[in-house]
């Protein structure tokens, strides 16, 4: 019997990277899956079939969040594939990819997160759970200075985690938690090597403060056990190297 036997859970950003272990994870525990892509159907597929092919459930399903389309495809593919709503990873965040609107950032790291939840919170059962991920150099923004390159995706994310927290008494009416996940720079992931690309040695100077830094795995799993780990809402977990920034 796993944790989250009979629940449905939503992971965004779940092609790869943190977000595809965070849905493997949950899947293990027992969950049906929604694994979101934005682009990458390949890449979900693959996640999708890892799941079933270990006994898990789940479906790929492509959806720009920054669109009504896309909210309303993620939250639909839930109800219609597995009947069901009953955690909603936020793991999608970006801001860095070329190319994009020069308000990419806060349409994806707050305007996104706020519209989604919305669109789940009529869906979601008594006892449900939602989990925000972020950074430590997002989180701590306003206290302590990160990156030049950082600093718009590192705000955006910040307005996003302020507007998800003004939600806790909506969502408390409906008895559905918000469990914030904060962490260090995470070794493999897109963000951080964008970073040290752009300031040559970041990585490595931010793992020398830091004693060591998170994989990939590592983090995903603590984001995962916070999908019913007994905590109150509007909680926040730090993962790794939380009180260089405190």
């Amino acid at each position: 019997m796993g944790k989250l036997d009979g629940k449905t859970a939503i992971v965004t950003g779940s092609s790869r990277g943190v977000g595809a272990d965070v849905a493997k994870f949950v899947a293990a525990e027992g969950a049906a899956v929604v694994v979101n892509y934005r682009q990458k159907a390949p890449r979900a597929n693959k996640v999708v079939a890892q799941i079933t092919e270990a006994g898990g459930r789940a479906v790929a399903v492509g959806a720009d969040l920054t669109t009504k389309e896309g909210v309303h495809a993620l939250v639909s593919a839930a109800m219609e594939n597995f009947g069901s709503l009953d955690l909603l990873v936020l793991n999608a965040s970006g801001g860095m990819e070329s190319g994009m609107a020069q308000d990419y950032a806060l349409q994806l790291n707050r305007d996104a997160q706020i519209n989604l939840l919305n669109a789940a919170m009529p869906l979601m059962k008594p006892g449900s759970r939602v989990v925000f991920v972020t950074s430590h150099q997002a989180h701590f923004i306003e206290t302590v200075p990160t990156m030049d390159e950082y600093v718009p995706v590192a705000k955006s994310k910040r307005a996003g985690e302020d507007a998800l927290r003004a939600l806790i008494p909506n969502l408390a009416d409906e008895d559905i938690s918000l469990v914030v996940v904060s962490g260090d720079m995470i070794e493999g992931t897109v963000t951080a090597t964008l970073l040290d690309r752009a300031n040559p040695g970041a990585i490595e100077a931010r793992r020398a403060e830091a004693g060591r830094l998170y994989t990939v795995a590592e983090f995903a799993a603590e984001i995962a056990k916070m999908a019913t780990a007994e905590v109150e809402s509007g909680h926040t977990e730090y993962v790794g190297g939380a009180d260089y920034f405190k």
